[in-house]
């Protein structure tokens, strides 16, 4: 047997430590099966595990059924390495993630991790950040129904064409942690969601320029006050041998220095979770997925704050 400590095991050490299990399994277990007929069902958290670690490592059901019989490190993770336990199939996994999925659990799932991170003080209330990032989706029509999903659209990017889905977030401002997430159609515009983003008790929200003239709409809430970026066109020509000009670029830059906070979950949840391209059809099942995502990514941000203390 191999005393190898991997970054696999190491990852999820900690996340075995930081994720708040007896919360999750508390607020899951109302809505699960009580198996009073045929074989009994496997634990919540049992589940909630294998859930997990299909989004860490992009697995599907059938996937991570077949992750379960070949790594041990991820049976033992789920509590499955005494061989005298049945494995779950992928029949039970995806029942699981449609239990999920019907009571609305990702937002739920995401309020108790962040209500954890409130408790031990790394998400403050004061400011917000938004933005927003595609997620493509399958361009191929070869389905059963022979055509693209039809809640996906198509939209376009500085220069490039894009199809599949949006999501938009709102992040504390101070830590980049994520408090809201809204799954739209690759073509509504950053600032149709705008509003939608904040919890209601921030003070100040920070924008990229896509978000002009979020405080003028219907929803905007009257005791906020909104940091949009210059558009980049108007920056460019600012004279910075003028007093003024140097004054506007360096509030510009102050700003930009704090939209950066919202990149660092959109990094963890494509780039340590491979997450860049949508799973399901539709929007509803895809969002599910990207809110426990950034429930995730938010535990995994805050890990090193969560362990030392």
């Amino acid at each position: 047997m191999t005393t190898k400590r991997t970054r696999k095991r190491e990852f999820l050490d900690e996340m075995n430590r930081v994720v708040p299990w007896a919360r999750l399994v508390a607020l899951v277990a109302p809505f699960a099966p009580e198996g009073r007929r045929g074989r009994p069902p496997f634990g919540v958290e049992t589940m909630l595990r294998i859930h997990f670690m299909q989004q860490w490592f992009t697995l599907s059901d059938p996937a991570m059924e077949e992750a379960l019989h070949d790594v041990r490190l991820f049976r033992e993770f789920a509590g499955l390495d005494n061989w005298n336990h049945r494995l779950p199939d992928e029949s039970t996994i995806l029942r699981f993630r449609h239990l999920l999925e019907k009571h609305k659990l990702a937002g739920q799932i995401l309020v108790e991790v962040n209500e954890l991170l409130r408790e031990k003080g790394l998400m403050l209330r004061a400011g917000t950040v938004v933005d927003a990032t595609l997620i493509a989706a399958l361009t191929s029509t070869k389905n059963a129904r022979g055509e693209h999903d039809p809640e996906m659209h198509q939209t376009k990017k500085g220069n490039e064409w894009y199809f599949g889905m949006k999501v938009h977030v709102g992040a504390d401002a101070d830590s980049g942690l994520v408090h809201t997430v809204r799954g739209t159609a690759a073509n509504v515009h950053d600032v149709v969601e705008a509003n939608s983003l904040l919890h209601g008790a921030e003070t100040d929200v920070f924008g990229d320029a896509g978000y002009q003239g979020a405080h003028k709409r219907p929803d905007a809430p009257l005791d906020v006050k909104w940091h949009v970026a210059m558009r980049p066109g108007k920056r460019a020509v600012l004279d910075l041998t003028n007093a003024i000009d140097v004054m506007i670029n360096e509030v510009e830059r102050i700003k930009a220095s704090i939209r950066v906070k919202v990149e660092h979950p959109f990094r963890v949840v494509k780039q340590q979770f491979g997450f860049v391209k949508v799973r399901y059809r539709g929007l509803k099942k895809n969002t599910a997925q990207l809110t426990t995502l950034f429930a995730l990514s938010n535990l995994w941000m805050a890990r090193r704050k969560l362990l030392a203390a």
